[in-house]
């Protein structure tokens, strides 16, 4: 493992394991001045979320971006904060530190045994959305995870998120999509983050007037289960409790092969994700390149 790698694990261990012993309001102050500082820096990754929100936001000041990314960083710091602190929650504090809308979506269907996609961006914290499912509902859901570096990284946020109840599957390795369907047809809840694929096997969608590309998994798990596929969106608003929506399904077509199915219902998916993050593009996270005009081909996605 290089310096580098062991300087990121030990950080991350640091968090996970001093933050949670903080009280509430020392954290939520770190969070804000951690985010304050590293907006003034004007990194890459605040200069990329200004960039983002730009699409987002389109016909905003040069000062409306500047208070955009400067709420993003606060927003982004507390889904960390919150996230160093999750394993030390009570039972209740989980419970009632989320408030989705329109949860029937997702009650009613896990109730029809037909299985469950739930799609969400990269907003707020859906690691606290994902405990609240296994607490507040009582329902265990299986996720996958990208493979960090350092491997140690990795089997961190994998210990972090099966301590919320949760089942985690690489996502490299082939054998994730198999093990998904299995569930669905079981009747169980899949949960996936789903607004960035920048891989050849990505879906293109239009996102905000440009094209990127999304992950076919949610409608390929859809079509060949039966499961429902819900688009859920989070935010924060200056409450210790996070927002969110469950969006209606989105359904199968009819006709068409199944490539054209996948791109009618992923591009479905990306409007549902357009509708949250423009209501709330503060708390979408996007820190990375997204729209396919933004790459560079000689280094690929970053």
């Amino acid at each position: 493992m290089s310096t580098a790698d062991r300087l990121t694990d030990a950080l991350y261990g640091l968090g996970w394991g001093t933050v949670k012993k903080l009280p509430e309001p020392v954290a939520v102050r770190l969070g804000r001045t951690i985010a304050d500082l590293t907006w003034k820096q004007r990194g890459k990754g605040v200069q990329r979320l200004e960039a983002n929100y730009a699409r987002v936001v389109p016909g905003a000041t040069p000062e409306r971006l500047t208070e955009l990314s400067r709420a993003g960083m606060r927003s982004y710091l507390r889904y960390w904060m919150e996230s160093f602190r999750l394993p030390a929650w009570s039972r209740e504090r989980v419970r009632t530190g989320f408030d989705p809308k329109d949860i029937h979506f997702l009650t009613d269907g896990l109730a029809s045994g037909k299985g469950v996609i739930l799609a969400l961006p990269h907003m707020a914290n859906y690691d606290l959305a994902g405990a609240w499912v296994t607490t507040k509902l009582e329902t265990p859901f299986t996720t996958v995870a990208e493979r960090l570096k350092p491997e140690t990284l990795y089997d961190r946020f994998v210990a972090y998120r099966e301590g919320l109840g949760m089942e985690v599957l690489p996502h490299s390795g082939g054998s994730a999509f198999g093990t998904l369907a299995r569930r669905l047809r079981d009747g169980g809840l899949v949960c996936l983050v789903a607004d960035r694929d920048l891989s050849a096997s990505g879906v293109e969608v239009d996102f905000f007037g440009e094209k990127t590309r999304m992950p076919a998994g949610p409608a390929l798990l859809a079509q060949q289960t039966g499961a429902l596929l819900l688009p859920v969106t989070l935010w924060y608003d200056d409450s210790p409790v996070m927002q969110g929506q469950v969006h209606p399904a989105i359904e199968v077509p009819a006709s068409g092969t199944r490539p054209e199915k996948t791109s009618v219902m992923t591009q479905a998916l990306a409007d549902a994700f357009a509708t949250g993050i423009a209501d709330h593009p503060e708390d979408w996270h996007m820190l990375q390149r997204l729209w396919l005009a933004d790459l560079d081909p000689a280094k690929g996605p970053s």
